[in-house]
């Protein structure tokens, strides 16, 4: 018989039994639609290898679901929330909803802090199962080997055995922030098809390696010996991926970015009961990019306990996170600089610290200073200039934050030097604590001030001169060409805001230049490939370019073969960077490093006029209404270097190989490597060494060495002719004509021409137009050059269709057969070539 107690004594027996059910199916490693994961509950590999639950790491009171090694509590492999941490532990649970999907609440709320964010047909088909490979699995209930989610597709900052990193997915390991907070960091490991890569700030890629060859990581492919690499990479691209597994399956291993941005290979070793990194890469914490964030220094050898310090004059952004060796944050100033606060405008100025032996920062501009104090001057006087350097490289200049320093150690490699702008408040010595110091505040200003001037007055003393990189091969830090957004950074340098930084900013007399890297030149141009070669000239070869975000560039390298090529490229570099106008080509950077001086300009996807113009099929291709457009482009050209630029300045090389098209046929002047300034008063200059082309040139140029703004006039008439008739100027050497200019003469003197109109492409709609051109071309290649119209008076010729114009004089006929007989001789010297879309040099008689 039953007594009173039992029933009660049987139903705590069922209640007991009921919990320890749901505890065990909790334990278990497996997650089904009845039950939930609370902050107390864990699930654990059917193996006893993987565990998963709520753990807060450090001292932080952040909770997060995580993966991590059963029995190493602090060994986290995987976190759900990483950018959404919770607060309140006692009312955190993870459970399935009715639809399939997993959903992590927190308290009460009905919208969840992080879910697999699954569409499923059907509701309460799902379950969730923790694997033995640490991967999180939902799947069917009914048909376990349908897999809706996996924890292996979404890492955070570790790649187990048998998880497979993917090329077509926008898929990568994200380091911590630091070593009590989950959220995504600075680094990250990714793989393209072209292989792995190391970034920092998901932007900048610092490293890296070919895998579809067989190797990984140059310093991890040697652990072969304890992991089994595999690359995949089939045929049609769809799947490429890396994945790994472990010579020895009971074996604990893994790869994970670390928050100092090296990737690591961590093994655990049982008999020293620790997990030990046997491979990082980079190796050296030195060649991580920006690791000490802004104003941060990298301590060189490395120490990875404390591998950062800040510059003098700077502290850390925060103190917390330099304690968890978090330096993203970077370094502040300690002083703010006399510019930026008014509060200090009548103390003393700001100073320049010298930091020697330093790797230079990135992102630095050329400037073209003379000299060592116009650098600094450069420097000054611009308040977002915060260092610059000047050595047998030139000026440069950083603005902003300094990123990605080094200081090499006394006695070991050498650095560069590096001038550091700072507050006068940190001045050595400058605030005397006791009255009875002042004699050594005299010291420390009087022997400093001494040295400086010293300094300055051999700094005055020397030429500035653009030099080639030094044989070591150490190159100045400069742009990453790749990454670089010319829009944005070309835009903020050259706004039309009328502040009185930007007035001073362009009555500078020298010219600032983005500085690219060597390596992301090559880079940009598949290391200068064949199949990329837009041409060659006397200069050196012209390469096409792409950068990461689909911007075409044009390379040209100065070739080490070309004499004179040194002084065209300073000529053109100068020049260039002071000239802003839409028919004129956009000189957007240089790389002047291996030996190697290099300029960057706009791509013109339409090539040079003489492509199209001389070519018996492709001439078609350019009509009549296209051919106006084309010269009176040139005109605009010509007349803002003639009258409107900055500086005066003289071509001295115009041809058609010289003329380059826009997507819309819209012609622009380029290759200015012999162009010349000629002063505002001054109507002609002389030389004596004569650079051009045959059949361009003036008379007085060719002949006497002497060359003005009507040297340029003559050419463009040239350019006229050659424009509305399809044929070279040097094309009738076989011709009793001899040359291009003495046919239209004859055509002229015998009223019929418009018989030197292009034959191929028809006649326009009206033809008083194209007589106007002709006549226009033949006045502009006048034997005299006072004879010759200026750019302005030709602009007005060929826009106002019914203003009557002068009767030309006879053409200059010099360059017939006297000029071959001197082009031969100068060949056979070896000086210049025949070529005539090729620079040409001859010395003057």
């Amino acid at each position: 018989m039953m007594t009173n107690h039992q029933p009660c004594l049987l139903f705590a027996l069922l209640s007991i039994l009921s919990y320890y059910r749901a505890c065990f199916s909790i334990a278990a490693d497996t997650l089904s639609p009845a039950h939930s994961l609370s902050k107390s509950d864990t699930i654990v590999s059917q193996g006893n290898n993987f565990e998963l639950g709520f753990f807060k790491p450090g001292t932080t009171l952040k909770i997060y679901l995580g993966i991590w090694y059963k029995g190493f509590h602090e060994e986290i492999v995987w976190v759900a929330n990483r950018e959404n941490p919770l607060s309140s532990p006692s009312s955190s649970r993870l459970e399935l909803s009715e639809n399939g999907n997993l959903l992590l609440f927190e308290g009460s709320s009905e919208i969840p802090v992080w879910s697999t964010n699954l569409t499923f047909p059907q509701l309460n088909i799902t379950e969730a199962v923790l694997g033995d490979n640490g991967n999180f699995v939902l799947r069917g209930r009914s048909n376990t080997s349908s897999i809706f989610w996996e924890s292996f597709d979404h890492p955070t900052d570790t790649l187990l055995p048998g998880a497979k990193l993917w090329a077509r997915k926008p898929q990568q390991l994200i380091s911590w922030k630091n070593s009590e907070d989950p959220a995504p960091g600075l680094f990250s490991l990714g793989l393209n098809p072209n292989g792995t890569f190391l970034e920092w700030n998901r932007s900048q890629i610092y490293r890296t390696s070919e895998v579809w060859n067989g190797t990984f990581l140059s310093s991890l492919s040697e652990r072969s010996i304890i992991f089994n690499y595999t690359f995949v990479s089939s045929k049609n691209e769809s799947e490429r991926y890396f994945t790994y597994s472990l010579h020895n399956p009971s074996n604990l291993a893994r790869f994970r970015i670390a928050q100092t941005g090296q990737i690591m290979a961590l093994v655990w070793l049982p008999g020293l009961s620790i997990w030990s990194i046997i491979g990082t890469s980079p190796s050296n914490l030195s060649d991580v990019y920006v690791l000490c964030g802004a104003f941060g220094v990298v301590q060189y050898p490395d120490n990875s306990s404390n591998p950062c310090e800040c510059l003098k004059g700077f502290k850390p952004f925060s103190m917390e996170d330099i304690r968890l060796n978090d330096w993203s944050g970077g370094c502040v100033r300690k002083s703010p600089l006399q510019c930026e606060n008014s509060t200090y405008a009548n103390v003393k100025k700001d100073w320049f610290m010298k930091i020697s032996n330093m790797r230079l920062p990135v992102y630095s501009k050329a400037y073209l200073a003379s000299n060592a104090s116009r650098c600094e001057l450069a420097c000054m006087e611009n308040c977002s200039c915060t260092a610059y350097a000047y050595n047998m490289n030139g000026c440069m200049i950083w603005e902003g934050a300094l990123l990605n320093l080094l200081q090499f150690p006394n006695g070991g490699k050498t650095g560069q030097d590096i001038y550091l702008k700072l507050s006068a408040h940190e001045y050595p010595d400058l605030r005397t604590k006791e009255s009875g110091q002042k004699w050594r505040v005299w010291v420390a200003v009087l022997i400093p001030a001494t040295g400086l001037i010293l300094c300055l007055s051999i700094c005055f003393s020397c030429k500035g001169k653009l030099k080639c990189i030094d044989q070591t091969g150490e190159s100045p830090s400069s742009n990453n060409l790749l990454l670089f957004d010319f829009d944005t950074e070309l835009h903020a340098n050259n706004d039309g805001m009328n502040t009185e930084n930007n007035k001073k900013k362009r009555e500078k007399k020298d010219a600032e230049l983005p500085l690219f890297s060597y390596e992301s030149v090559l880079a940009a141009t598949n290391n200068f490939s064949g199949v990329n070669k837009l041409g060659e000239g006397g200069f050196g070869p012209v390469y096409k370019g792409k950068l990461l975000r689909g911007h075409e560039i044009a390379v040209k390298m100065l070739s080490k073969r070309s004499g004179q090529g040194i002084e065209e490229f300073r000529n053109e570099t100068i020049l260039i960077a002071k000239l802003q106008h839409r028919n004129l080509v956009r000189l957007l950077g240089c790389c002047i490093e291996r030996d190697e001086k290099i300029l960057i300009y706009e791509y013109m996807p339409n090539k040079s006029l003489d492509f199209y113009l001389f070519d018996p099929t492709k001439k078609k291709m350019l009509g009549w209404e296209t051919r106006i457009q084309i010269i009176e482009g040139i005109a605009q050209g010509l007349l803002y270097l003639h009258q409107y630029s900055r500086l005066r300045i003289v071509h001295r090389d115009l041809k058609p190989s010289n003329i380059l098209l826009d997507s819309e046929m819209n012609p622009k002047i380029s290759d200015f490597g012999l162009a010349r300034i000629v002063g505002r008063n001054e109507t002609q200059a002389n030389t004596n060494r004569i650079v051009g082309t045959y059949g361009y040139m003036s008379p007085e140029y060719a002949m006497a060495g002497l060359y003005s703004t009507k040297s340029d006039v003559f050419s463009f008439g040239v350019l006229v002719l050659e424009i509305v008739s399809g044929r070279k100027n040097t094309s009738f050497y076989n011709n009793e004509s001899l040359n291009l200019l003495r046919y239209a003469w004859e055509l002229w003197k015998d009223d019929q021409s418009l018989d030197l109109m292009e034959p191929t492409i028809g006649y326009p709609s009206s033809t008083s137009i194209m007589l106007r051109f002709i006549n226009t071309g033949l006045l502009c290649v006048q034997e005299s050059p006072t004879d010759r119209p200026t750019m302005s008076d030709v602009i007005s010729m060929i826009s106002n269709e019914h203003a009557p114009l002068p009767t030309p004089k006879q053409p200059a006929f010099f360059t017939g057969q006297n000029m071959m007989d001197t082009n031969s001789a100068v060949d056979s010297a070896g000086n210049c070539s025949k070529n005539s879309v090729t620079i040409s040099a001859m010395e003057a008689r």
